[in-house]
């Protein structure tokens, strides 16, 4: 909204220093601050509308050290993410965007099904939540629409590279070349020269005209993407500050690829797909991830709330979206490895259980506790050094992750 004023007032009235709003750089400097602001200040009167509605987390038994204490700590604190993101973006983002428009759905219907679940198990007293079949339908529901509209949508292209830029408006951001931009359903493989793989490709076995049959390889990948890091954030969101330091330093790795991927001169010389439009998502990425490290404020331990998976589902389906837009899902093992390790603990945990139960006739473990977290609680380590170490694997990883933009 701000922005349009501001275009207004910078083209139409030429009001000096209002053209400031045109760079994306301001702009999600902007998001970043007000997102913190807002998350900071006003999650404190969120926690106590929480407290007074009794909106209390159900501890489980587990058996592990301080658990107990957590009972009664105000959850659904994702609401306070999704509201200190969605205000700067709903400001600061140019809303005609395709990005932009596929992000702000994805928060609100990952948010929508996290609150239905919290609130069954808060208000209905049913500690499953929401049945997990509706969960998975509500994610390939969003995988669905985001894999349609990122194949079939006009506005969602890559630059063909034919030849070398002739004129580029900083301000506009915007090129003069004879490539052209085209559909495409390539995406980047990390830590190889030749580095684009077209999923078409997939059925290239098909025979000719196969390219227009990609969707029915593209939208699955899509939905399996999705549903695959929403469960895992979900699981993360285990202990104290866990999943938001994770995830905010993960989103912030992503939003270098999403400013790169959006200018022309940048990705050219890094010799990276160049995504027109895409750089927009990088205020999205501010205003995300400010209201992460505010939340932090008030989740980092002892939790003053705990975010519920109102907040970790939408977590999960944002940075989803987000990697796929920007052509870079094949780094989300990288970038969101923590997710992946919590989520792989709990298959084989389950999957050894069944296993040795049917062979042997008593089920066996492979880890003291699934998710993974958890195993080092029953291994005696304090929960603070396991959520400071798991920054700090998520951060070598964010690196590792930057470092395939040159390292092939």
């Amino acid at each position: 909204m701000l922005y349009y004023l501001f275009e207004y007032l910078d083209k139409t009235l030429d009001v000096p220093g209002t053209g400031v709003f045109q760079y994306i750089t301001f702009r999600s400097a902007l998001a970043l601050m007000l997102s913190l602001l807002i998350s900071t200040v006003y999650g404190k009167k969120i926690i106590t509308i929480l407290k007074n509605k009794q909106v209390g987390e159900t501890v489980r038994e587990l058996g592990l050290e301080g658990q107990n204490q957590k009972a009664g700590t105000p959850t659904m604190g994702g609401i306070i993410i999704i509201i200190a993101t969605l205000i700067p973006v709903l400001l600061l983002t140019k809303l005609n965007n395709i990005y932009i428009v596929l992000l702000i759905i994805t928060t609100i219907w990952m948010g929508t099904i996290g609150f239905i679940d919290d609130y069954i198990k808060i208000f209905k007293k049913d500690k499953q939540g929401l049945k997990g079949i509706f969960k998975v339908i509500g994610q390939v529901g969003l995988g669905l629409i985001v894999g349609s509209v990122l194949y079939f949508h006009p506005g969602v292209t890559v630059r063909e590279k034919l030849a070398k830029p002739v004129a580029f408006n900083q301000t506009e951001n915007t090129i003069s070349s004879p490539a052209r931009e085209m559909k495409s359903t390539t995406t980047t493989i990390p830590f190889t020269k030749n580095n684009e793989l077209d999923y078409a490709k997939i059925i290239e076995w098909t025979g000719e005209g196969y390219e227009k049959w990609a969707w029915l390889v593209f939208i699955p990948i899509v939905i399996f993407i999705i549903t695959a890091v929403s469960n895992g954030a979900n699981l993360t969101d285990g202990i104290d500050g866990l999943a938001a330091g994770t995830s905010a330093i993960s989103v912030l790795a992503i939003g270098i690829f999403t400013f790169i991927s959006g200018n022309i001169i940048l990705s050219s010389y890094l010799n990276v797909m160049y995504i027109p439009n895409s750089g927009e998502m990088t205020v999205f990425v501010s205003a995300f991830a400010g209201a992460l490290v505010g939340f932090l404020w008030y989740n980092s331990y002892p939790a003053s709330v705990f975010m519920g998976d109102t907040g970790s589902l939408t977590i999960g389906g944002i940075i989803a979206v987000l990697a796929i837009s920007v052509r870079k899902e094949m780094l989300l093992p990288v970038l969101c490895a923590i997710f992946f390790a919590e989520s792989a603990s709990v298959i084989i945990q389950v999957a050894y259980f069944k296993y040795t139960k049917k062979r042997f006739g008593e089920g066996r473990r492979v880890f003291l506790m699934s998710p993974l977290h958890h195993h080092y609680q029953k291994k005696g380590y304090h929960e603070s050094k396991i959520v400071t170490r798991f920054w700090i694997v998520t951060i070598l990883l964010a690196i590792v992750a930057i470092v395939t933009l040159k390292l092939r």
